[in-house]
């Protein structure tokens, strides 16, 4: 069966949303990578997409530019094409004629060193916001829950309050892939969580609200959620007040638990299912504490034989 792209664009979108149960972010981004390849190609066949296609317009893709760089990055590169991949999977879901998925290849990438904060950094991070207002019980709430967690920081904002048993210290969350996932929080977080509800005089349902700026309420009176970039300036914001110079997000923060957890002990398996991730290989970004302690238990077991002259 002989289709156009742009058709069967549409009905793997549609796919995503309906079958696949994929977040609307997510088929945003298949739908923005996919439509690169009709701004290159023009409207094709879906036949017409062979390797020789594919390799110029990689080439493309290459030279193309954004808005803060002259060239779009490797792994940015690498989201069209698994994007293209899915399509080309979904294609002979339904008997289209396409070329098999597998024949696309990724490109190499430099695996990104974790940054993460010592322990004596996240105490000074945690000692910044003024706790005495409002606004600063929900900013050390959200510190403290983000360390003790490893929520991704769209899932935390997400976050209603009546969703977290304070008590038993445990909620679930859907995270990536709308996965669900149990999240465990420490008794420290537990605790400025209960103290900044306590201080709340609003019913509005998220956890986390705006208390600043114009349209911090909406028509019924409730305060609004606060949205991830808000998160992620208050974050850089408090870890600059500490005087940490490097860059400081709330996946610094997620980084760190991973980091906080392998550091005690645990297993690179458990610390992938509390991070949601499908594959172990992305956990294996902390190797920087992997590698030591494969060292160290090198050292511990493995005994030399003394040789005598």
């Amino acid at each position: 069966m002989l289709m156009l792209f742009s058709k069967a664009k549409t009905d793997f979108l549609e796919y995503l949303e309906i079958e696949q149960n994929r977040s609307q972010k997510t088929i945003q981004n298949y739908d923005h990578y996919l439509t690169r390849l009709l701004d290159f190609a023009g409207e094709i066949k879906i036949s017409e997409i062979n390797p020789e296609l594919i390799r110029k317009w990689r080439l493309w893709l290459n030279r193309l530019g954004t808005n803060t760089s002259d060239e779009l990055g490797k792994t940015t590169q690498n989201y069209h094409l698994i994007a293209l991949r899915s399509f080309l999977k979904f294609c002979a879901k339904r008997d289209i004629a396409a070329l098999p998925a597998d024949k696309i290849e990724l490109s190499r990438t430099q695996r990104k060193q974790v940054t993460f904060l010592s322990e004596e950094e996240l105490e000074r991070v945690f000692a910044e916001p003024d706790t005495t207002t409002l606004a600063g019980l929900r900013d050390r709430a959200i510190l403290e829950l983000l360390f003790s967690s490893g929520l991704r920081v769209s899932e935390l904002t997400s976050l209603d309050r009546d969703q977290i048993n304070l008590k038993r210290r445990e909620f679930m969350v859907r995270g990536k892939g709308q996965k669900d996932r149990p999240i465990f929080i420490s008794e420290d977080a537990a605790n400025w969580i209960t103290a900044y509800l306590a201080k709340r005089q609003d019913t509005s349902k998220p956890l986390f609200v705006r208390y600043s700026g114009s349209k911090k309420v909406d028509l019924s009176g409730n305060y609004h959620r606060l949205t991830v970039r808000s998160v992620q300036r208050l974050v850089a914001h408090y870890a600059l007040m500490a005087g940490i110079t490097k860059h400081v997000s709330p996946h610094t923060l997620r980084h760190s638990f991973a980091t906080d957890l392998l550091m005690n002990g645990a297993d690179l398996r458990s610390v992938q299912a509390m991070l949601g991730h499908s594959n172990i290989a992305t956990t294996q970004i902390y190797t920087h504490v992997t590698d030591p302690h494969l060292r160290a238990v090198h050292e511990k077991f493995h005994h030399k034989s003394e040789h005598q002259d």
